[in-house]
This record gives structure tokens, C-alpha cells and sequence, in this order.
């Protein structure tokens, strides 16, 4: 008996489903492209050396391509990902979960950006100045705000007005 077009649309759909339950979720990038910085990883945009700065740092994985772009600041990865004009397939993003890393010297504790907790508007300050704090879980964003101020956004809600590049480099203090 030949399948119809139908039968075969939901094999290929169950299939699909089963691939997906099996491995990583479809929504989650895969922990195995993380990179880890180290004292020579510089930023994409503007070249600073990650390990010299303070707060959150990120890194987005592109199709096609073997190496990720880094950022020495959470802000930074936001706005190239928010641009109307950004047309490269985007593999994964990750964020340093800052509930674990260190604020000052953050190593590791590489977390998907897309499922991280984000707290914008507080006082703590990152490469550029102001930035976003990225955290794996709500309870340690929370945590955070009470202690710094700011307000707990999920990744869908951080705006590209949120992100304006307006020359960050006049927020840097170590200029």
C-alpha cells in the first residue's frame, strides 16, 4: 500500500517530533558550541579584550561558520542580534550566567541566551558602562535587582531601544 500525501506528512512531522524529544530541544542552543574565553579573545566590535573587563560577556555562534563572534558585554551581543538588517543564520547565543561567574573577572558558566533571565537598568556596571545582567535563573535575577536595582526581563522582551549603541565607549571608565 502506497502512502498518501497526507500519511506521509505526518511521518515526516512525528519523525521530526521524535528527533527533537530525543536530543536537544528545538528552542535551546547546544551546549556543545560553547567556546570559553581566554586572555587573548577580543570583541567582534570594537576589539577590547574580554578578560580585561568586568560583567556579563556573550558570544554568538553563526551558520557556516566554525569560530563565534564575542562581546564584551551582554548589550553589545543584543544589538547586532536586534538589527532589522541581521541576515546571518544564527546557530546559538550564549550568555555567562552571572548567578555563578564572577562579576569582575567572569570565566565560564556559559548559559543559552534565549532561555537566560536578564536584569536591565541597574547600577552595576560592565565593560561599557551600563549593561544587562544575564542570569540562569529568575531567583538570582531577583536577588540581583534587590541588591542593585534594576527590572527582571526574559530574552523576548529586551528591546532594541533597550540596546543603543550611543557610544558606549563614553561610558567606559577605564578610557
Amino acid at each position: 500500500m502506497t502512502p498518501t500525501p497526507l500519511r506521509r506528512l505526518l511521518l515526516v512531522a512525528l519523525t521530526s517530533g521524535l528527533l527533537v524529544a530525543c536530543g536537544q530541544p528545538a528552542d535551546e542552543a547546544p551546549a556543545s558550541l560553547v567556546v570559553e574565553i581566554d586572555q587573548s579573545t577580543a570583541c567582534a566590535l570594537d576589539g577590547m579584550l574580554l578578560a580585561d573587563y568586568p560583567g556579563p560577556k556573550a558570544q554568538i555562534h553563526y551558520e557556516g561558520r566554525a569560530e563565534p563572534d564575542f562581546f564584551c558585554d551582554t548589550v553589545e551581543m543584543f544589538s547586532i542580534y536586534l538589527k532589522p538588517e541581521q541576515v546571518r543564520g544564527v546557530r546559538a547565543l550564549y550568555v555567562q550566567d552571572m548567578g555563578k561567574a564572577n562579576w569582575d573577572e567572569p570565566r565560564g558558566h556559559w548559559i543559552d541566551a534565549k532561555a537566560a533571565w536578564y536584569v536591565h537598568g541597574s547600577k552595576r556596571k560592565g565593560s561599557m558602562g551600563p549593561t544587562i545582567a544575564s542570569f540562569g535563573s529568575e531567583a538570582d535575577a531577583q536577588k540581583f535587582v534587590a541588591e542593585y536595582g534594576g527590572k527582571v526581563y526574559r530574552f523576548e522582551a529586551v528591546t532594541p531601544e533597550m540596546v543603543a549603541l550611543d557610544g558606549g565607549a563614553l561610558h567606559d571608565q577605564r578610557m
